[in-house]
């Protein structure tokens, strides 16, 4: 028997012995939270961040979402803001366990190093100790294309991975550490970060290939909350790119990263009861003047909203939620967009456009 089969069935009996309803199981608000302690039971969504990057938006904060199981909180992408949005949400600090990054573009990781620069010392401020907290991310690509008359940044050392962003990240910040440490009040930043680089399994993947061949999700990390297992989603160049499930007590929630059409999300994403995916409008960037090259590009790169209700429907999940959005249409044309998407896809789930602070719980 797959091991990781029968934890979600026991995860997943547990839920529904305890009563915990599966289809259906949003209930959003977009209220902030003031207390950490209203986040202490069950399972719960916080978008903290639903913009997609790298341009500014004045509407959204970038990509960041917390998933909030019995107060114990898990980051999926630190994007431009998201550690004061962490904040604003009244999460708990020193609950925070773990920080997944699904790639290392600069809007997925934006906001990165600020939680042991900022959010780290938060905590020992209130319990005299540096936090442990656990990051799970992409190792370095290895590898860039073949791009003719290309002048990579750093070519010494071009494909960091997390592990490098973060002694790199560390060392520009070193001054500032240092001042702290000479006056009795700081320690070094990752001391608070035990780094781990995701293996990823030997299915033929490559930097400067195919970067996400049909395979199957592998296991990332488990502890008494949560499992993790991940998968390769196709992102253009960027490799690897993956995509998280998380599975809980209260349900399952999948997180797609940035992705164009995979077969590997339905494979990741399958009777999941919550679906957090990316999505892009390449008609609408077509009908407001975009060229055709950058039309192409978002095609290959991202999801057209259009097509989602078909993903969600392929992947039979109870709920679809939206975000990694541009405010280059309001909500409404997001939710009009995507209810079409679902209708043409045949998808008869709920189906939920994200926004800054929504609140999501999954499984009540």
């Amino acid at each position: 028997m797959n091991p990781q089969v029968s934890r979600r069935a026991i995860l997943r009996s547990g839920a529904l012995a305890a009563g915990v309803a599966t289809v259906g199981a949003l209930s959003p608000s977009t209220a902030v939270a003031t207390d950490a302690r209203t986040s202490t039971n069950g399972t719960e969504l916080v978008l903290l961040g639903t913009a997609a990057g790298p341009a500014l938006t004045s509407g959204r904060y970038g990509i960041s979402t917390a998933l909030v199981v019995r107060g114990n909180v898990y980051i999926v992408d630190c994007g431009r803001g998201s550690i004061s949005q962490y904040m604003r949400a009244g999460l708990d600090p020193a609950r925070l366990k773990g920080v997944f990054v699904t790639h290392l573009h600069a809007d997925h990781v934006a906001d990165y190093f600020n939680i042991p620069a900022f959010l780290a010392p938060t905590v020992m401020s209130t319990t005299g100790r540096v936090p442990t907290i656990d990051v799970y991310g992409p190792p370095s690509a290895g590898a860039l294309p073949d791009v003719p008359g290309a002048k990579w940044v750093a070519p010494h050392h071009p494909t960091p991975g997390i592990a490098d962003l973060t002694r790199l990240s560390n060392e520009a910040f070193a001054y500032s550490s240092n001042t702290f440490i000479a006056e009795h009040i700081g320690y070094d930043p990752v001391t608070a970060l035990r780094v781990h680089e995701i293996k990823i399994p030997d299915v033929g993947a490559s930097p400067i290939g195919e970067t996400a061949p049909v395979m199957k999700p592998f296991p990332v990390m488990r502890d008494e909350h949560v499992e993790v297992t991940a998968i390769l989603v196709s992102h253009g160049v960027v490799f690897p790119s993956l995509a998280y499930r998380f599975e809980t007590e209260h349900g399952s929630v999948v997180f797609s990263g940035d992705t164009t059409l995979t077969p590997n999300i339905p494979t990741l994403a399958h009777r999941a009861n919550v679906l957090v995916h990316e999505a892009s409008d390449p008609q609408w960037w077509h009908d407001h003047g975009a060229s055709d090259e950058f039309v192409e590009h978002m095609r290959e790169t991202h999801t057209d909203v259009l097509d989602l209700g078909a993903v969600a429907r392929q992947s039979e999940v109870d709920s679809l939620v939206l975000s990694h959005i541009g405010d280059f249409q309001p909500q409404r044309q997001w939710q009009q967009r995507a209810d079409l998407g679902a209708r043409r896809g045949r998808y008869r789930g709920r189906v939920t456009v994200g926004q800054d602070l929504m609140r999501l719980r999954v499984g009540r």
